[in-house]
């Protein structure tokens, strides 16, 4: 029997006699139902995180995509069966069953509610407590337990997610994420669009083999991306008479480049030692050995769980629940109502602590970014930096050549133009287009992050101001910084200057100026979750030179607005 297992303690007394007294260890056995989507599943974990069953079934549609009240159908068919399977599979009886869990959300509002309703239903029969868990934050934790890691940075990309997640003050923090579509499926509407049908992922990898590469669009704004535009850029190349099999190949490359580069961004940021890889997506082979090619660059670990803990599963929502369980996390059955929109860093994860371990780099190199490598150096008798831009081995050449020419050029002359704007930046010395370096001056100071870390209560708000001020004048010259993070910023004295253009460009649009702030804000609330809302209310105070401010401010609440992650806070 699962509950417990027979252990013996031998206790020897003032008599020289011998004793043998036999006790129990007791294990909760939590039953975990997932259905945030077309994946019915259920799971039992003990609560030594032993997976004791896992049980699932897809639905595939015959065509066309997931449609929320067929997968409310699909669950509502399979939810006993499974459960059936899973008790066969462990050797338990419903008697055994300690706990219910089940994915509260994020997720499709009509399969959440079917999956609540029958773990109420369970609970309420078995006279059991149930919880509801993170289903994002549930897949990182199956991969913790399934790999060994500790405090990984955690790319978790599936069809209906795209978040990169990393642990930071009692909170899994959300450093990166979609702007609009989820990169599965961006994969999976191409894959319907020319007719290969769902699921698009095998059927755009297998076709992708052999390929060979045609540009299409590349959009990183920061640590977030952006599919949509790539999705309709694919669709017409093929639509154009490009063999499909080169559009597969490039679209493939290219999401997962911009997947990679979120991930190394987040990695430098946060200069944490392991990386690991998670969602349905996590079964293409391409996929992992970029993500792989990307941590051992930098000097990190890499790991991903089993394929069958990859995808959604019922094992990772009961091993979240025993989780909360340990941690009196569980609430009454009237806490039980499903948030659609269930986001990532709104949960408390007192289990979790930051690892003690951070990135160590080679001696010769003073820092290493996701743009490039910096490297001492010496300019007609000053003391520089050079900023070069290394080779990436998990992009292809086209990509990788390209994105490093582009990015080096247009830095350089955005760093010159910024200053005509009566924004301070490091001078350049010189531009080596050839081996993509730019040597510039070493400015003294500290960045805004470490700086933030040493500030005195409310000095950091006038720092946000005067940061707003600055963001202001380069979007009134037109300059879109397109990275902004306090990485980017160092602080001398009373002056802030601002570095790292690669990702900038020339634009009067209002939506970059907003996606430009937007993307800042994200960047603020995953390392500075503390003092991200005032930080940013003080932005926007300095940020009212700006000339079309009233329209920008609106333009990021829109923006806000349409993305997949936004919390509305629609429970029911």
């Amino acid at each position: 029997m699962q509950k417990g297992e027979n252990n013996k303690l031998t206790i020897e007394n003032n008599n020289l006699k011998t004793r043998e007294y036999t006790f129990k260890v007791i294990k909760l056995i939590c039953i975990g139902i997932e259905g945030t989507a077309e994946k019915t599943g259920v799971g039992i974990v003990d609560s030594e995180g032993e997976i004791l069953a896992s049980q699932g079934n897809p639905l595939i549609p015959e065509s066309g995509g997931i449609h929320p009240r067929e997968a409310a159908e699909h669950h509502a068919a399979n939810i006993v069966p499974l459960i059936k399977a899973s008790l066969h599979e462990s050797g338990l009886g419903l008697g055994d069953i300690d706990l219910v869990a089940f994915s509260r959300g994020p997720g499709l509002g009509p399969a959440l509610r079917t999956v609540a309703t029958a773990a109420r239903t369970l609970a309420l029969s078995l006279k059991i407590p149930i919880v509801g868990v993170n289903h994002c934050i549930g897949h990182v934790e199956i991969g913790k337990l399934t790999t060994g890691a500790e405090d990984p940075v955690t790319l978790y990309v599936s069809g209906g997610n795209t978040q990169v997640i990393a642990f930071d003050a009692g909170r899994y923090r959300v450093f990166g994420e979609t702007l609009d579509i989820a990169a599965g499926n961006c994969i999976d509407q191409f894959s319907r669009s020319v007719g290969l049908g769902h699921p698009g992922g095998p059927r755009v990898e297998k076709l992708a083999l052999k390929g060979k590469y045609v540009k299409l669009p590349y959009t990183v704004k920061g640590m977030d991306l952006s599919f949509s535009g790539l999705l309709t850029a694919a669709v017409r190349k093929y639509e154009s008479g490009t063999p499909l099999e080169d559009v597969c190949y490039s679209l493939q490359e290219t999401v997962f480049s911009m997947l990679v580069e979120v991930t190394e961004r987040a990695l430098a940021h946060t200069k944490k030692r392991e990386v690991m890889l998670c969602g349905g997506v996590a079964a293409n082979t391409r996929l992992r050995r970029m993500l792989q090619s990307m941590a051992e660059d930098h000097y990190a670990e890499f790991h991903m769980p089993p394929m069958k803990f990859c995808g959604d599963n019922g094992a990772m929502i009961a091993w979240m629940g025993q989780l909360m369980h340990k941690y009196g996390l569980v609430k009454g059955i009237e806490d039980t109502e499903v948030v659609q929109r269930y986001r990532t860093d709104e949960v408390d994860v007192p289990w979790m602590k930051s690892s003690q371990k951070h990135l160590k780099l080679p001696e010769e190199i003073l820092e290493k970014g996701a743009e490039a490598n910096i490297y001492p150096g010496n300019w007609m008798g000053h003391e520089v930096l050079l900023k070069k831009r290394i080779p990436k081995g998990y992009r292809v050449r086209e990509i990788d050549h390209h994105l490093r020419k582009k990015r080096t050029k247009r830095e350089a002359k955005l760093l010159s133009k910024a200053k005509q704007c009566g924004v301070i930046t490091p001078l350049v010395y010189d531009v080596d287009k050839k081996e993509k370096t730019i040597v510039m001056e070493k400015v003294p100071g500290k960045t805004v992050k470490d700086a933030f870390n040493e500030l005195k209560l409310g000095g950091e708000m006038d720092v946000c101001r005067r940061i707003g001020e600055n963001i202001a004048k380069l979007h009134n010259c037109g300059i879109i910084h397109g990275d902004l993070t306090t990485s980017n910023m160092i602080l001398k004295d009373d002056k802030i200057i601002f570095i790292d253009f690669g990702l900038g460009k020339i634009s009067d649009l209002v939506e970059d100026k907003g996606v430009d702030l937007l993307v800042f804000k994200r960047a603020i609330s995953g390392i500075h979750h503390e003092i991200a809302g005032k930080c940013f209310d003080s932005i926007l105070q300095g940020y009212m030179i700006a000339d079309d401010y009233d329209e920008i401010v609106d333009k990021i609440q829109e923006i806000e607005g349409r993305g997949r992650y936004t919390n509305n806070n629609d429970k029911n």
